[in-house]
């Protein structure tokens, strides 16, 4: 497949899978199936007036937004869709995931600072809290496939599970990396920092309008990468038989982003503090407890 057409093959899919995670999110969630409903709210959205807040930092509060959904771009960038390479292959693409989704976490406090408004400062603050929680597992997760791929190219990472899955592999690691995606998109029960119910939409409460259509579709274009990134580390990428490679990688992808709605529909909020004691007594630990079950197989 040519770079042109592999290009438009994978921007296809993406721009696509966001669509059908919206539609496929309101399903499994709320029970109601219409295909028509991401259409119908992004119009409802841009349509609506834009309401700001008086005492706001406009720096902040225009740039967040915009932060969020170039942070999520970058990643989905690097993640190979595909035998041919991805859009940008980096040698260091499995650091690079880390570094780009470092700055949701950015764009999330600007958006929690930037309103002053209570809500809006809490669930900015309780994402800060869920990110000291799931750092350490999600990296310590990535760096065993690392090990085991002896590269931190994504496309080596896949190639090295055309044998075995690393989800059969390092179990341990998967259940870790799954657990901070969901932290990571906050997905119930991590849904900390908007807290429908409690913190009257929390980090995004002071937002309107065309402001929130892109934190929206920002937060559906995060959940298409991190189930990507799910795949491409931990379910064999593009690997499978009959069908084309890409395919593969598609479906597998939205079986994941459909696990993540599945999961969280029956799920509980955690609290915060009760979350952060479950990460460094038993995530953490667990993660290194992973880190040398790789190394061990890996001498075998």
């Amino acid at each position: 497949m040519s770079q042109t057409i592999y290009w438009i093959t994978t921007i296809f899919l993406f721009v696509a899978g966001v669509y059908l995670l919206a539609v496929m999110e309101r399903w499994i969630t709320y029970g109601r199936f219409d295909l028509l409903a991401p259409f119908k709210r992004s119009l409802a959205l841009l349509g609506q007036e834009s309401v700001t807040p008086r005492k706001m930092d406009k720096v902040f509060y225009e740039t967040a937004p915009l932060l969020f959904i170039v942070a999520t771009l970058m990643a989905a960038m690097v993640l190979p869709f595909g035998k041919g390479s991805p859009a940008i292959d980096l040698a260091t693409g499995a650091l690079f995931i880390n570094a780009a989704l470092a700055y949701i976490m950015v764009s999330i406090l600007m958006a929690g600072w930037a309103p002053n408004g209570v809500y809006a400062m809490i669930g900015g603050w309780r994402f800060l809290g869920q990110l000291i929680a799931y750092s350490m597992p999600i990296v310590m997760a990535i760096t065993a496939t690392v090990m085991r791929a002896e590269s931190m190219a994504l496309t080596e990472i896949v190639n090295s599970q055309q044998s075995l899955w690393n989800i059969i592999y390092q179990p341990v690691g998967f259940l870790l990396f799954y657990l901070s995606a969901m932290a990571m998109a906050f997905l119930p029960p991590f849904d900390l920092p908007t807290a429908p119910g409690t913190l009257a939409g929390g980090v995004w409460a002071e937002f309107t309008a065309e402001r929130l259509l892109v934190f929206r579709i920002g937060r559906l274009a995060l959940i298409m990468t991190l189930s990507l990134a799910t795949n491409v580390l931990f379910l064999g990428g593009w690997y499978g038989p009959w069908l084309p490679d890409y395919l593969w990688t598609f479906l597998k992808t939205l079986a994941v982003a459909a696990s993540f709605f599945g999961v969280s529909r029956f799920a509980v909020r955690i609290r915060y503090d009760s979350l952060l004691e479950w990460s460094w007594k038993f995530a953490t630990p667990a993660a290194l407890f992973n880190i040398l079950w790789v190394g061990i197989l890996l001498l075998l």
